[in-house]
């Protein structure tokens, strides 16, 4: 379960400029205060050669707007209206970026949205099962926790499912705790952030930065912020939404990862997965480190040995409500054929 610091480094994040091979992206909810902004920084994004994207209404528009981006990709929107649009937006689609669903709204919990997105989660997988069953899949949409095993239960039960290749996206948690420690210590360095994507799931690992020196008080208030830091947007926007922008940056940051991959680099990263890690608790999903290649998930790496007691206690504390998302997204699932 557990490898040393030194064998987890984090690669690049800048975009590459080298020549892209063929890369279509399709992103399902488009339209949306995540999916505008995503679809920008996919199409600044070299890499991509194609954008199809989806939502119910709008996305012409979308398209309109960021094709007119100086960069060669083409760009599509469909709606729900179209003559097959969400066909159209997903076939031949080497990645699909799901932001679709609706937002936080003050006092509300990311499981507070379950009743909305698990639906349209259920549905926007089983078209990907249908129109492009060899994409590797990126959730956005919350609670993360459930919408992840959701979207396995529905390929599995189209008999397409390879777990290498659906992705929870937790990055936003790394790029928080990389801010977050970024004001205290004056630069921007990597912090490991694993477990799951909502309250006390989210663990980050101060104890792998390195020359990192916190009080127990700086340390519990840190920890604190990153769980909760998206409570920060949602009351800062005042019923109007909750984190989009930097969502948006976080998930085409883990896109591009997925894409230098499959162009043969090696790229390593964070995500929520399905995972042996910790199958003796009866636990199948997990964020932590992984390699990553042109199938998607080459390896699932251990946890660093040198974690602290404190952060080993955080993740014994997390199981139980990983254990009851998974669940709930399962046997949603289950009762909904």
């Amino acid at each position: 379960m557990f490898a040393s610091r030194n064998a987890i480094k984090v690669a690049a994040r800048a975009f590459s400029t080298s020549v892209p091979s063929q890369s279509k992206v399709a992103v399902l909810g488009a339209a949306g205060g995540i999916g505008q902004p995503l679809s920008l920084l996919l199409k600044a994004n070299p890499r991509v050669t194609e954008l199809g994207l989806y939502d119910i209404v709008n996305t012409p528009g979308v398209a309109a707007d960021v094709g007119h981006v100086n960069t060669l990709s083409k760009v599509e929107g469909y709606t729900a209206k179209d003559q097959d649009g969400l066909k159209k937006a997903l076939q031949g689609a080497e990645l699909v970026v799901i932001p679709a669903g609706v937002p936080r709204k003050p006092g509300m919990t990311r499981d507070d949205l379950f009743n909305t997105n698990a639906g349209i989660v259920r549905d926007l997988a089983k078209a990907c099962a249908e129109h492009c069953p060899k994409a590797k899949l990126l959730i956005i949409s919350n609670p993360v926790n459930s919408t992840v095993p959701i979207a396995t239960e529905v390929f599995k039960k189209a008999g397409v499912y390879d777990e290498k290749k659906i992705f929870g996206v937790t990055s936003l948690d790394l790029v928080r705790a990389s801010r977050f420690i970024g004001d205290k210590i004056g630069k921007i360095v990597d912090v490991p952030v694993i477990g799951g994507h909502a309250g006390i799931t989210i663990i980050p690992l101060f104890s792998q930065v390195e020359g990192l020196s916190l009080t127990g008080e700086e340390r519990d208030a840190l920890t604190y912020r990153v769980q909760f830091g998206g409570d920060e947007v949602v009351k800062a926007k005042d019923g109007l939404g909750s984190a989009t922008l930097s969502m948006a940056y976080a998930g085409a940051r883990f896109a591009d990862s997925l894409l230098r991959a499959a162009s043969g680099e090696n790229v390593l990263e964070w995500a929520f997965i399905r995972t042996d890690m910790f199958k003796n608790e009866g636990l199948e999903f997990f964020s932590t480190y992984v390699k990553l290649d042109k199938e998607g998930v080459k390896e699932i790496l251990p946890l660093p040995e040198s974690i602290s007691d404190y952060e080993k206690d955080l993740i014994q504390k997390a199981i139980p409500e990983l254990k009851k998302s998974e669940t709930k997204g399962t046997s949603f699932v289950a009762s909904s054929q």
